[in-house]
């Protein structure tokens, strides 16, 4: 094998290695951007620009069933499953015809990005019957089932905020 040959393949070794070696990066959102500068020139006027971003949905781990005394079925035979994700964020400036005076021209809208947690519903049930009692010679004792619903939860403090300026 000629020294160039071999100088070459070490290069592309090298590369791979680098390559195979960097983990990747999970991303939070996707970022979107809305591409009006065609009909900007096409129309010969301002257009809107509009862009933003996505956020991508986080499944948490549930909180398994809890094992209580005297019960038949664990509680919370059903977990929650906590998610988290993001509301959108957006960010737009439009021009205004001057309708609120020679000052004002343009108005631009933006929401921040926040974080919103929730919980998917879950349940909770027992069986008709109770744990085997040692006065009944080891069988259970028949009782009223019952059944629960846990509810689901959101919890999150999304904003936005709304101007009016002069050549944004």
């Amino acid at each position: 094998m000629k020294s160039t040959t071999r100088g070459t393949f070490a290069a592309v070794i090298t590369c791979v290695a680098a390559a195979v070696a960097t983990p990747a990066v999970a991303a939070d959102s996707v970022p979107v951007v809305v591409p009006l500068q065609g009909a900007e020139q096409a129309l010969d006027m301002e257009m809107p620009k509009v862009s933003g971003t996505v956020p991508l949905v986080k499944p948490g781990s549930p909180d398994g069933p809890q094992y209580v005394e005297g019960r038949l079925l664990p509680d919370r035979a059903l977990p929650q499953v906590p998610v988290t994700a993001g509301l959108p964020e957006l960010d737009l400036r439009a021009p205004l015809p001057r309708v609120l005076g020679d000052t004002f021209d343009h108005l631009s809208t933006t929401t921040p990005d926040s974080t919103m947690r929730t919980q998917t519903p879950g349940a909770s049930l027992d069986a008709p019957l109770t744990a085997p009692r040692p006065e009944l010679l080891g069988l259970p004792a028949p009782k009223l089932p019952e059944a629960g619903l846990l509810a689901p939860a959101l919890q999150g403090a999304p904003g936005a905020s709304l101007d009016v300026a002069p050549g944004l």
